[in-house]
């Protein structure tokens, strides 16, 4: 590596540095990719081979979500997809973290993440949202009906849109030959992140098809798919985590909403990823808020006295 700036920003001499294949950070995000993929191909069996029976898919169905006995065979592989696109998540939070502990970063590696998380949480949570819920159904109320009738590809577009920009804008921050991409490199993140986002409509597609409560799903995942769309491409800053590993130290407090998680996790299952997922998500923008409201009231104040003296200097001369 060239470091002409200094040691803190490497920059790569060459095409060949910069695109080089490090085993381990790249086949997690292989995996990453790998489970999207897998995620997508359970989508479309779940909507089109709904009737053909697969006791394997049922029994790792049924190990996911215990709570539901013997759940529809369609029921059964949207589970599974469901279950891959957490794992996508797992992937992808551990490529980076590999790739910095062993000091095995390139660009390559940077940009082989976005698009796998491109269609692990773009595609693959799209599809899902389309297949089981966005598609309008017999069972479901008339207003839904016709609402998705109209507009429901379009939601599932714009939840597609929203990942990519993000995914891109991510890319453009952090890029080492840009002055400046340190503190989006180490620092928070700008927006939603794009697996959090996927995490957090897959999870909650788990919890209602664990509460068997499909056709009820389009009151809550509709306008949470459009919220969370908007978070990804705001501004507002999101923990990215990067800085903890296996010797950092934390407060008492923190210690214990850690230990409060893997209760969770232990006791709820199934039902933790969505209230673990959603905490994260709503936690920064009421944490942003009242920091916004400050923004916001400042510019109104600044674009009033604007205003005003706008209106000073329009007056005629001798004027009171």
């Amino acid at each position: 590596m060239n470091t002409n700036r200094d040691d803190k920003n490497p920059l790569w001499e060459n095409v060949h540095q910069a695109s080089k294949i490090y085993i381990l950070p790249n086949a997690f995000t292989a995996g990453n990719l790998f489970f999207g993929f897998l995620s997508i191909i359970l989508c479309i069996q779940g909507k089109f081979n709904a009737d053909s029976y697969n006791r394997t898919v049922e029994q790792i169905a049924t190990l996911i979500t215990p709570s539901n006995a013997s759940p529809e065979q369609s029921t059964s592989y949207y589970m599974l997809a469901i279950f891959c696109i957490l794992m996508s998540f797992f992937c992808d939070a551990f490529d980076g973290r590999v790739a910095r502990a062993s000091g095995k970063l390139s660009l390559f590696g940077k940009e082989f993440d976005s698009l796998a998380d491109s269609v692990s949480f773009g595609i693959a949570p799209c599809l899902l949202m389309f297949f089981l819920i966005l598609q309008p159904t017999e069972t479901m109320p008339e207003f839904y009906r016709n609402l998705l009738q109209n507009t429901g590809w379009l939601i599932g577009f714009i939840f597609m849109l929203c990942a990519a920009i993000r995914l891109a804008r991510f890319n453009v921050l952090t890029n080492p030959y840009i002055v400046g991409h340190e503190k989006y490199e180490t620092g928070d993140f700008s927006g939603l992140p794009a697996p959090a986002a996927a995490g957090a409509v897959a999870s909650i597609a788990l919890t209602m098809l664990s509460l068997e409560l499909r056709d009820y799903t389009p009151l809550i995942l509709i306008p949470l798919m459009l919220m969370i769309a908007w978070l990804m491409v705001s501004n507002i800053p999101y923990s990215s985590f990067k800085h903890i590993n296996w010797t950092t130290s934390m407060r008492f407090r923190s210690f214990v909403v850690l230990v409060v998680c893997i209760i969770l996790i232990v006791a709820l299952r199934e039902y933790s990823f969505a209230i673990i997922f959603l905490s994260y998500v709503f936690y920064a923008p009421i944490k942003y808020l009242p920091r916004g409201l400050k923004i916001i009231k400042y510019k109104l104040k600044k674009q009033q006295a604007g205003v005003l003296s706008a209106n000073a200097r329009n007056k005629p001369h001798g004027e009171k």
